[in-house]
């Protein structure tokens, strides 16, 4: 029982914390205005190879390109160096973060001042291809970049927010407002232009990954679609396939007895009266006469041995055998098809076609009582 309503607490949890469309942490998953789906599919259209690092993290191949967006769990150490070691190997790596991350700052060299500046309006360097100015968030942490730590992005107060640097084999470009790249700000002033320029610091076929792994547990990763991609989700999962499956073998119950409401029995006439309730309110008038004219043929043929279709045979067939029911019958489905009048009229004809279907049965003889008979 405990077990069960774990399981339902979890499930109810997940179903109420589905993400939203916001992407604070700026996922390659996410299809909101703040997150980087767009990247990752014009890195696809440009003809590399794309991945998300999930589960256990491991850079993209030698020589590879990994974007970093806003960690929200924390670089570890080795995580960090890691990621250096890889650069200096000739990877290339972009690090774009409000805020950025301790571990791998300290890795990087990253240095980064103190306060906010303005930086919805930034100033491109001439060292990027077609790039004049970048659209961005409206304020920002701007960088403190050393002399092996080239400026590529300026505010109008000239405080860096952007910078590129080589780092043995590899180069890091770090970024401090991660919005120029994400979906809907790559259509404002040359937002997509910079994007093309990072990409084409790699070789066209290169791997491009995206790093999901240091996205931490956030609100995001309780979607139905994250519990299979994730090492815990997928524990969670077995462990309530286990469970259920447990319940199932040992032959217990997953719950109390609920005994069955006993069944109402309902009058015929109460079946018809909500039929033709239904039929009015749905304004249904045609197909509400279609049903009475049939449903008095079928009576009709069934008193005189007939077949109700096809209807044509029918009618030639009940004008050979019983003329004059014919006739009755004919005009009261023209009375019928053309009342016009409201319910009531609709009530009259069909009134007369049960009469024509269902006639009344004639008097029989009366047998006299004891007491008549005396």
């Amino acid at each position: 029982m405990l077990a069960l309503v774990l399981a339902v607490l979890i499930g109810g949890f997940a179903y109420v914390a589905q993400p939203r469309q916001d992407s604070p942490e700026h996922s390659s998953n996410s299809d909101a205005a703040n997150g980087t789906s767009a990247a990752r599919l014009f890195a696809q259209a440009l003809g590399h190879p794309t991945s998300t690092i999930e589960g256990n993290f491991s850079p993209p191949e030698q020589d590879g390109l990994m974007f970093v967006f806003t960690p929200t769990s924390p670089f570890t150490a080795d995580h960090a160096n890691q990621t250096a070691e890889w650069v200096r190997l000739g990877g290339v790596l972009v690090y774009a973060s409000e805020r950025g991350d301790a571990e791998l700052d300290r890795a990087l060299s990253v240095t980064r001042l103190n306060g906010f500046v303005p930086s919805q309006k930034q100033l491109g360097n001439p060292v990027l291809d077609g790039v004049t100015t970048t659209s961005g968030g409206d304020f920002t942490i701007p960088l403190d970049a050393s002399p092996t730590q080239v400026p590529i992005l300026r505010t109008d107060g000239g405080f860096p927010v952007g910078y590129i640097q080589k780092l043995g084999l590899g180069k890091v470009v770090v970024l401090a407002d991660p919005l120029v790249l994400c979906n809907g700000y790559l259509d404002k002033a040359d937002n997509g232009r910079f994007l093309s320029d990072l990409l084409g610091l790699v070789g066209t076929g290169t791997a491009v990954g995206f790093d999901e792994y240091h996205h931490g547990l956030i609100i995001s990763d309780f979607a139905p679609q994250a519990w299979v991609a994730t090492p815990w989700g997928a524990a969670i999962l077995w462990f309530l396939v286990a469970v259920f499956a447990g319940l199932l073998l040992r032959g217990r119950r997953f719950g109390p007895l609920v005994p069955r409401p006993p069944e109402v029995a309902r009058a015929d006439v109460e079946w018809a009266v909500a039929v033709g309730e239904l039929l009015r309110r749905s304004g249904a008038r045609a197909l509400t006469l279609g049903m009475l004219a049939t449903a008095s043929e079928r009576a009709v043929a069934t008193r005189t041995g007939l077949t109700a279709l096809p209807r044509d045979r029918f009618w030639n067939a009940l004008y050979a055998r019983a003329p004059e029911l014919a006739a009755e019958l004919a005009d009261a489905e023209r009375a019928l098809y053309g009342s016009a009048g409201g319910d009531a009229e609709v009530l009259s004809a069909a009134q007369s076609l049960h009469r024509i279907a269902y006639p009344p049965a004639r008097d029989r003889p009366r047998r006299p009582t004891t007491e008549e008979a005396r």
